[in-house]
């Protein structure tokens, strides 16, 4: 071979492999940071059933110690805590594989109690407090399981969930909406992961004062009128005139600004109702 054929072969060398170095670092696999984090993780504390397709004599029921690890019979301990129960039939088939126990092994893990993986439930909720969730339990299921929202609880909650780089991030669910397409389920159908908490915040309120049955503190419901508002206040009584209302309202500055109540006008959070006396 020639100098010039030498020299031309070295430099296709170096330009492959700058090509393949380039994509390497380009792609964003291999990262189990950057992987998105599975519905199910095991981990500490957990019961679980690990069974060895055809060894019997090799299936064994034990709980995920403090370090996330468990003891698999000849392969000894196999770390398996933040892997799905899928993955971590895979790795324990691996150690299986490499120390040369087994040549084509098929585990698969079973999980009988769940303790890390736990959802906490917050705010306007009857039993407030942290539950365990399956690979299937919804955001449904943790309301019947905390005791449902409570009557000062919104229609719109919330649930709150790390990234991949521990920002917490805000999903809102609509507890009477539902999606627009008629082939999928309602949001509050969605599955919920180990780790989550869902905060049920309390409804926007209004007050009303004055010549009305039942002067209180209120719910405020989505577009909701001043009719619809003295009326939930129990009507106007003998004394009261429906076309003599004040409605005190903070303005965007943040001052309070009063006008006089329309029928048909929206009520906002925190407006203050007051009904009058009739003149005659």
């Amino acid at each position: 071979m020639s100098m010039a054929e030498r020299f031309g072969a070295v430099v296709w060398c170096l330009l492959l492999l700058l090509r393949v170095t380039i994509a390497a670092a380009a792609s964003p696999t291999g990262s189990l940071a950057s992987a998105e984090r599975p519905i199910l993780q095991l981990g500490p504390g957990d019961q679980v059933k690990m069974e060895v397709f055809g060894r019997p004599e090799m299936d064994t029921t034990t709980y995920i110690s403090d370090d996330g690890s468990i003891r698999v019979p000849l392969a000894g301990v196999v770390a398996i805590g933040g892997l799905s129960p899928g993955a971590a039939g895979q790795k324990v088939e691996a150690a299986l594989k490499s120390g040369q126990f087994l040549v084509d092994p098929h585990v698969t893990f079973t999980v009988l109690l769940s303790r890390s993986q736990r959802v906490s439930v917050l705010g306007e909720v009857h039993n407030p407090g942290r539950y365990p969730v399956e690979s299937n339990t919804t955001v449904l299921d943790l309301l019947a399981q905390a005791g449902g929202a409570t009557e000062k609880g919104a229609d719109v909650i919330y649930i709150l969930r790390p990234d991949s780089k521990g920002a917490l991030q805000r999903q809102p669910v609509n507890l009477k909406g539902v999606t627009d397409s008629k082939d999928a389920a309602p949001a509050v159908l969605q599955t919920v992961q180990g780790g989550d908490s869902i905060f049920v915040p309390a409804a926007e309120q209004f007050y009303i004062a004055g010549e009305v049955h039942s002067p209180a503190m209120y719910r405020l419901e989505t577009g909701m009128t001043l009719v619809q508002a003295i009326a939930r206040a129990g009507g106007v009584t003998d004394r009261g005139s429906a076309s003599r209302v004040q409605i005190k309202r903070r303005s965007p500055k943040g001052d309070y600004i009063v006008m006089s109540g329309k029928p048909g006008e929206k009520i906002q959070p925190d407006d203050v109702i007051t009904v009058k006396e009739r003149i005659f």
